[in-house]
């Protein structure tokens, strides 16, 4: 659904690139996660696809059609989902999703379902001012499914929300994927794409640093560990973490279980954010 291609953009028109040379393909029906810190390029990348930015150099296209064309057909198939609210507010949520759905050429969703799919039904007619930011994020939401995209942006959709409403938007994206939707989602909220993402690519400073399942590469750059918790001799609680992958950790394992003295026994795996720091050798921050 999403093919990029050597893609290139520097702000300055220079050669100092803020997407450096990135290439990836998207599945239909994959939720693709884009990953990496602040400035690694994840915004600028979706703004290239999604029209806001000008292709300068390399090739992308979007269900078949080529992003530098623009035409109606792309953005009756796209919907995208902002970091910051970007809303009318003197307009009620309803006159917000109104107003949206009079831009499309294709069958639209009716705004009083999305403002009930949001939990806004009840602020349908308040002004989007006086949203609270986690209802604001929900209307933009709600906006970004008014055409019934077949490819959905989101940047940051969870970013500085209460548990809570960041849950319901987790949930709204794993319905959205099941109904056969493309997603697209950029984040540096690594817990957020290991629940999420089919796929991940990690972005920094520009470029893709490495690309491939959450689970494959945990496996591929994480260490096997256990932890293990066990009384000694002297009836005191010790806690051991073993690596599975050597000898040594495999032999010392098996001795304690075989002592009868373990208490509890879990297994320690590589997050992706500590897959993140391995391959970049750096954090999110």
């Amino acid at each position: 659904m999403i093919h990029v291609e050597h893609l290139f953009h520097s702000y300055a028109r220079n050669n100092e690139y803020q997407v450096d040379d990135v290439s990836f393909d998207v599945a239909e029906g994959e939720v693709f996660g884009f990953l990496g810190p602040s400035g690694a390029g994840k915004s600028t990348t979706q703004k290239i696809l999604t029209g806001l930015l000008p292709l300068q150099k390399g090739n992308a296209s979007i269900n078949g059609v080529d992003i530098t064309r623009s035409t109606r057909e792309l953005f009756n198939q796209i919907g995208v989902s902002f970091e910051q609210p970007n809303l009318y507010k003197k307009l009620t949520g309803l006159e917000n999703l109104a107003f949206y759905r009079g831009l499309y050429e294709v069958p639209t969703e009716d705004p009083r379902t999305l403002l009930r799919l949001m939990g806004l039904e009840d602020a349908a007619n308040k002004r989007a001012s006086d949203y609270s930011k986690g209802m604001q994020m929900r209307l933009v939401l709600a906006r970004s499914l008014v055409n019934r995209p077949k490819i959905w942006f989101l940047d940051e959709p969870t970013s500085g929300l209460d548990p809570v409403t960041a849950a319901s938007i987790k949930e709204l994206i794993k319905r959205k994927k099941a109904e056969g939707t493309t997603i697209f989602l950029t984040t540096h909220n690594m817990h957020t794409a290991d629940e999420l993402c089919d796929r991940v690519a990690f972005l920094n400073a520009g470029r893709v640093a490495a690309l491939d399942t959450p689970r494959n590469l945990k496996l591929q750059y994480g260490e096997r560990l256990v932890r293990v918790e066990y009384r000694n001799e002297g009836d005191q609680v010790e806690t051991e973490t073993l690596s599975l992958t050597t000898d040594a950790g495999r032999r010392r394992l098996f001795a304690l279980t075989e002592s009868g003295r373990v208490e509890t026994i879990h297994s320690q795996e590589a997050t992706l954010e500590t897959v993140f720091i391995t391959v970049t050798g750096r954090g999110l921050n």
